[in-house]
C-alpha cells in the first residue's frame, strides 16, 4: 500500500510538472510576461510546487530574464508605459517653459532694437546694465538646465540602484 501511494504521488507530481512546462512554453510562444504567480495560476498548480522544484523555478527565472526570441515582440508593461508617459509630460513642460523664455527674450530684443532705431534709446550706462542683466539671466537659465539634467541623471541612478538592490535581494531568497 505504501508503494502504491508513493507511486501515485510521483505520478501526480510528474503530471503537474508536465503541465507547468507546457504552460511555460505556451507563455513563451505567446509573448506574455513570465512570473511565478502567473505561471502557477495558468498551470493550475500551487506556487509552492514551483518553489519545491528548483529546476522549474530556475527555468522560470531564466526564461523571464531572457531577451525576447527573434520574431517575438517584447511585451510592454503598463508600468513602463506610465513611466514613458510621465517622462514625455515632463519633457513637454520643460520645452514649453523654454519656448516661453525664448519668446520673451525675442520680444525684448525686438523692442530694444526698435527703441534704439527710433533714436529715443536710454543712455549708454543703462544699456550696459541691461545687457549685463540679460547675460546673467542667460547664465541662470543655463545653470538651471544643467541642474535639471543632473537631477534627472540622479533620479535615473537612484532607480537603477533600486533595481539592482531588488535583484540582489531576490537572488538571496
Amino acid at each position: 500500500m505504501t508503494n502504491s501511494m508513493a507511486d501515485g504521488r510521483r505520478a501526480d507530481s510528474a503530471r503537474r510538472r508536465e503541465r507547468v512546462l507546457k504552460t511555460l512554453d505556451a507563455i513563451l510562444r505567446g509573448g506574455g510576461d513570465i512570473t511565478v504567480s502567473g505561471l502557477a495560476r495558468a498551470a493550475r498548480v500551487d506556487r509552492t510546487f514551483l518553489y519545491r522544484h528548483r529546476d522549474l523555478l530556475e527555468r522560470v527565472h531564466a526564461d523571464a530574464s531572457a531577451p525576447p526570441q527573434e520574431g517575438r515582440i517584447a511585451a510592454v508593461s503598463r508600468a513602463s508605459l506610465r513611466a514613458d508617459q510621465a517622462n514625455a509630460l515632463e519633457l513637454s513642460k520643460r520645452l514649453a517653459a523654454r519656448v516661453r523664455q525664448l519668446e520673451k527674450r525675442l520680444s525684448q530684443s525686438l523692442g530694444e532694437a526698435a527703441w534704439a532705431e527710433s533714436g529715443l534709446g536710454a543712455p549708454a550706462d543703462i544699456d550696459q546694465l541691461q545687457r549685463r542683466i540679460a547675460v546673467l539671466e542667460q547664465e541662470l537659465a543655463d545653470t538651471r538646465g544643467q541642474l535639471e539634467e543632473r537631477t534627472d541623471e540622479l533620479d535615473a541612478a537612484r532607480g537603477a540602484n533600486r533595481e539592482l538592490a531588488r535583484a540582489l535581494n531576490q537572488s538571496y531568497k
